[in-house]
């Protein structure tokens, strides 16, 4: 079966939203807030370290990537004194589900259940290796309702996804902390969002351009040079090539057909207005009006 990598962007583009209106909903922020978790990043890391139980800082830190350390060891472990990673996970998930009702999703909507069923198959045979947060969340019961189900398997799905891009990153050699400034740099974002979010001083910001100008992949007004846009290329193909095995379990007509159900559910969660336009994980919205996987 060949496919081109494109296809697990664009895929990505379509199950991202429903993930991860888990970072930025209403019922989310206060569903964690009224079991104590003070503050956004206190809630963020219970929620999406909780599949991996009460680990400590230093694993958070190598799995997430791209946080600073410092931040990590002011919430982890500490948050497990607020409540524990089953009693998150519980919540993680009704809050998550309340907030894509919210968006007009329910387990009746047409192509839920077609999209849930079809993308439960793709992550639930997406393969293992070298996946530890993948594989933590898959280790987790698996949902009863549709929408729960369709929210699981996005979760599934961009960890997968997420995984494939720290280890096309670190073969590269480029750190989490060099890996936000290069993605800057290729304008996948804008270096407010990533600095606001990934807590860099200015200091540490220079000090991390220094060193990818020095590697020269940067020039010296912090743009991509040639050998650092086709280092970025590579990654990011790199990337989509190791997603595109999530899709491996199905075959040309159900990938279809869980493009045509999913599409109009992403545009439906997009529509709500919880997710940012711009994000640290710098989602597109210019190919969601087409329904199709074009396979």
């Amino acid at each position: 079966m060949s496919r081109a990598p494109l296809l697990a962007r664009r895929f990505f583009d379509r199950f991202e939203p429903v993930h991860a209106i888990t970072y930025f909903a209403p019922e989310v922020r206060s569903g964690l807030a009224a079991m104590g978790f003070t503050g956004y990043w206190r809630g963020y890391f219970a929620a999406r370290s909780s599949p991996l139980g009460p680990v400590p800082a230093e694993v958070v830190t190598a799995i997430f990537y791209n946080f600073a350390a410092e931040r990590v060891h002011r919430t982890v472990p500490a948050v497990w004194e607020v409540a524990t990673p089953a009693e998150v996970l519980r919540v993680r998930e009704d809050t998550a589900v309340a907030a894509l009702r919210r968006c007009g999703l329910s387990d009746d909507s047409a192509g839920v259940a077609e999209a849930a069923e079809l993308a439960g198959v793709a992550a639930r045979s997406a393969p293992l290796d070298g996946r530890p947060l993948f594989a933590a969340n898959l280790a987790l019961p698996w949902p009863r309702t549709p929408l729960a189900a369709l929210w699981q398997a996005a979760t599934l799905l961009r960890e997968h996804r997420g995984d494939g891009h720290v280890a096309a990153l670190a073969a590269e050699g480029i750190g989490g902390r060099e890996a936000s400034v290069l993605h800057v740099a290729a304008g996948a974002v804008p270096a407010a969002v990533i600095k606001r979010s990934r807590d860099y001083t200015d200091e540490e910001w220079d000090a991390r351009t220094d060193s990818l100008k020095a590697r020269g992949l940067l020039t010296a007004a912090g743009e991509l040079t040639d050998e650092g846009r086709a280092l970025k290329n590579h990654v990011e193909h790199r990337t989509d090539t190791l997603a595109l095995t999530a899709l491996d379990a199905l075959d040309d007509d159900a990938v279809e057909r869980l493009f045509a159900a999913l599409t109009p559910l992403t545009r439906l969660v997009v529509a709500g207005g919880d997710i940012p336009a711009a994000t640290p994980m710098g989602l597109r919205r210019d190919d969601l009006d087409d329904d199709s996987a074009h396979l």
